[in-house]
């Protein structure tokens, strides 16, 4: 990986990519930390202070995961990239839904930017709503955070109605900006753009999080370590482990030219669904979680449904929390694989140009046979999710680490599953150099054919 760096900084082209990309970047960490106008930056700091250490750990974890930690700062950046994942879930979950949004999906280019169209739409619309929100919860913020208004007092130093209407303008212009930088970074950098970002927002967590676990003893930092090491080579390997199912071509001519007659495979991961299933059970258990933070009552004359969930859905090292949020997450993998891979659709495709599976006859024999395949790797696939997403949970049980366990749940496939990304572009990218490299020095450009010798 450092020699990939190290040719890519002596390639001029790619040297500006690089230096560019890390330019957003750092743009994008400076709005994580500037706050938005009309906050007082002590009471914020005491309230996550807060936050980081009650009851509300987990919550305050999870909802701070896509903004880098700069959620209940309010920052510009604090709503993060996390509305525009939320559109895009959406908007994937409407295309099965929608016959228009099937059709354009299937259009090929010119489809897929009407849909990101609508998904840009679909984000400021949510960015909007979150903010709303984030801001009525900053005028009492011990509702969400817990504790009493003596130790978290508000956070705004003006609740008026314009100033309100102000700050909510803020945090939905940072989210419609942050969108235009991860653009930026696609057409004009290195990776992909949002995922860089939401890379970025996650990785800026770490050296804090591994710094409070090196202050409770070099021991457990030691253990936390090695942990992290083995459990980040384990997803290294399955992220990139795939069942191939072979695929012959039928040889056909066409005039006086012969077509066809290859062969070829379909990759199928053992993780299809990625990290979605992890943010649809994490979203749904945060749910019952803020009802309850806002039907708790400081002085503890809670309701008994309010304790029930404060005593078996907020602590995650209960046996309860851990077994629902298995649960959710194996559920939410088979739904989500289901909509995003269709064997039917496959196998008719499959046939329309002449291509089948040995041994297998094509049309419905093909896609049961397709199915029946998926239905054998979803389920370690969904096994392996859960017990990556039990990790900060077993973690905190076993070597005593906090909430903010580093290496962990969805944190820790995104950095590998991202990082993977970003080296496989970089290495393509050196590869079109040097082919380019080797046909000036025969002086041919691409896509000239060499002079026929005599």
């Amino acid at each position: 990986m450092l020699s990939a760096f190290a040719n890519a900084f002596r390639t001029p082209d790619l040297r500006r990519k690089i230096l560019f990309t890390l330019f957003i970047l750092a743009v994008f960490r400076l709005g994580s930390v500037i706050p938005v106008p009309n906050v007082n930056v002590s009471n914020i700091n005491t309230c996550v202070n807060q936050a980081s250490s009650g009851s509300s750990a987990g919550l305050y974890s999870m909802i701070s995961l896509f903004s880098g930690g700069a959620l209940l700062k309010l920052a510009i950046f604090a709503l993060g990239i996390m509305p525009y994942i939320t559109a895009s879930i959406i908007i994937q979950l409407l295309t099965v839904v929608i016959p228009r949004f099937e059709t354009l999906k299937k259009e090929g280019q010119s489809g897929q930017a009407k849909m990101t169209q609508y998904t840009r739409y679909l984000a400021i619309a949510l960015a909007l709503l979150q903010s709303s929100t984030l801001i009525t919860a900053a005028r009492s913020p011990w509702t969400i955070l817990g504790g009493s208004p003596t130790t978290c007092s508000t956070i705004m130093t003006d609740d008026s109605i314009p100033t309100v209407l102000l700050m909510i303008l803020t945090l939905t212009a940072g989210t419609g900006l942050i969108m235009w930088l991860g653009e930026q970074v696609t057409e004009r950098g290195i990776g992909n753009g949002m995922s860089l970002l939401i890379l970025t927002a996650v990785a800026a967590r770490v050296p804090q999080s591994l710094w409070a676990i090196h202050n409770q003893g070099w021991g457990r930092f030691i253990a936390v370590v090695i942990m992290c090491l083995a459990v980040t080579t384990a997803v290294v390997f399955v992220e990139n482990s795939q069942r191939r199912i072979p695929v012959q071509y039928a040889k056909r001519m066409v005039g006086r030219r012969s077509y066809g007659g290859t062969t070829t495979y379909i990759p199928l991961k053992v993780n299809m669904a990625n990290v979605i299933p992890i943010i649809f059970a994490s979203s749904m258990l945060a749910l019952p979680q803020m009802i309850a933070q806002f039907q708790s009552d400081p002085a503890g004359n809670n309701p008994g449904w309010v304790d029930w969930i404060n005593t078996y859905l907020v602590t995650g090292d209960h046996p309860i929390y851990m077994a629902v949020f298995t649960a959710m997450i194996l559920f939410f993998t088979f739904f989500y694989v289901s909509i995003t891979f269709n064997p039917t659709e496959v196998a008719d495709n499959m046939k329309k140009y002449g291509g089948f599976i040995p041994g297998i006859r094509a049309g419905r024999p093909t896609a049961e046979y397709l199915q029946y395949v998926l239905t054998r790797i979803t389920v370690p696939g969904a096994i392996y999710l859960a017990l990556v997403s039990l990790i900060p949970l077993i973690a905190l049980v076993l070597v005593g680490a906090n909430q903010n366990f580093p290496f962990g749940g969805t944190s820790l496939l995104i950095i590998v599953v991202v990082v993977m990304d970003f080296m496989a572009q970089l290495q393509s990218h050196l590869m079109s150099h040097q082919y380019d490299g080797l046909l000036k020095k025969a002086n041919l450009k691409p896509g000239s054919s060499p002079t026929p010798l005599r």
